[in-house]
């Protein structure tokens, strides 16, 4: 098995290097190292540190944010691209991976179990949220909240006395949960969806308007495809009060076509990453690219305080 080094940096907070995706992916194929000196690096978008590596760099991104070819030469990302440089792997797949649930998200469930399941579920609604800056979600949930309960699990709207320690366990109480992403792009489609699915919950979807691709569009329901909030609580109403049409949305596959989508191919995928090994002149050692590459960086971050400081004025302004 050759021998190949690698490195992780700029991932979230609790990240493993020799526990992740592409970590044991790789190490189906390869006796993996990790080496602060690598053959090539993994990098995503919470940090700088790829800067200071001149091997091939691979990029990864759980958020919603496009590569950029002068700074990688590889992406894996949620977007949909004809870049022969680029993977499309959205984040639920990773999810998925650790979890093991992919034949349960493909297979028609049985209805008995799903039928007491679902009984046994005594709460209507809820939602986990951190993350204050997302409007729409914001919106859609005080809008909902004037017609049912909905209980806020996370630390950003919270109302049942304190943040939820294990989200999915939490969930896993309700019927319905509030699947909103904190933005909304095309292919842009993270664990939020999911979440709902393995514990055989209904979720409430906004974001990637695309996401019929990637998920049964008749096991969930589309905040896209209504005209008000009232509409959507009408129909969660009916569900729960017909179990008949809630096994409508519990039963069907989660996830159909999966031979079709390429990144539940993980040998496709190996594949991909392996083309790192035929670059001869990576972007981090072309002068050109990382000149355009560090224009770039400097224009988003005057873009970043200028709007940063420019909303909070207006802020200031017409609240005074």
């Amino acid at each position: 098995m050759s021998i190949i080094k690698i490195d992780f940096v700029d991932f979230w907070t609790g990240f493993e290097k020799t526990n992740n995706f592409f970590y044991n992916l790789l190490s189906s194929k390869y006796s993996i190292v990790i080496d602060p000196n690598p053959d090539f690096i993994f990098f995503s978008c919470y940090g700088n540190s790829y800067l200071s590596y001149k091997c091939p760099r691979i990029f990864y991104s759980a958020e919603n944010q496009r590569p950029d070819y002068t700074s990688c030469d590889l992406a894996l990302t949620f977007d949909f691209s004809d870049s022969i440089n680029h993977f499309r792997l959205p984040l639920y797949v990773l999810y998925i991976d650790r979890g093991g649930d992919f034949l349960d998200l493909c297979t028609e469930l049985p209805n008995d179990r799903l039928l007491e399941n679902w009984n046994a579920k005594k709460k209507f609604c809820c939602i986990v949220v951190s993350n204050s800056r997302a409007k729409k979600r914001i919106q859609f949930f005080k809008e909902l909240s004037s017609f049912c309960k909905v209980d806020s699990g996370g630390r950003f709207l919270n109302n049942i006395g304190g943040p939820v320690s294990d989200k999915i366990e939490f969930i896993s109480d309700y019927k319905f949960v509030l699947s909103f992403e904190n933005s909304s792009f095309p292919g842009y489609t993270t664990e939020k969806i999911y979440e709902p699915f393995v514990v055989n919950s209904i979720p409430i979807y906004w974001g990637n308007k695309f996401v019929n691709y990637d998920f049964n569009p008749s096991t969930f329901i589309n905040v896209n495809n209504f005209d008000s909030v009232s509409e959507i609580f009408e129909l969660m109403s009916k569900i729960d009060k017909e179990p008949a049409l809630a096994l409508q949305y519990l039963s069907p596959p989660k996830i159909e076509n999966a031979s079709s989508k390429d990144f539940f191919d993980k040998l496709k995928i190996i594949h991909f990453i392996d083309k790192v090994f035929s670059i001869n002149n990576p972007v981090a050692q072309n002068s050109i690219l990382s000149f355009i590459h560090g224009i770039k960086r400097k224009m988003n971050i005057l873009k970043f305080y200028f709007f940063k400081y420019t909303i909070g004025s207006f802020n200031k302004l017409f609240s005074n």
